[in-house]
């Protein structure tokens, strides 16, 4: 399954650290985070997407506590 997310997060190298850390999460087959168009996309299994969309929202928090991503 592969879903587009609109995200808000402030700088370009947040984005580009976000991109790192969700391509490392287990079950994700790819991962992109655009700044410039402020959208996430990520790819990985139908069974278990929303598991693994809570894997991201908390990795990417790590990052940038007050990220927004809209699932």
């Amino acid at each position: 399954m592969k879903k587009t997310f609109r995200i808000e997060v402030d700088c370009a190298n947040c984005a580009a650290k976000m991109e790192q850390a969700v391509q490392k999460l287990p079950g994700v087959e790819s991962a992109t985070v655009s700044f410039m168009t402020q959208k996430m996309v990520v790819e990985g299994p139908d069974e278990g997407f929303d598991a693994l969309m809570k894997q991201v929202v908390r990795a990417c928090r790590k990052i940038e506590p007050d990220c927004e991503i809209y699932l």
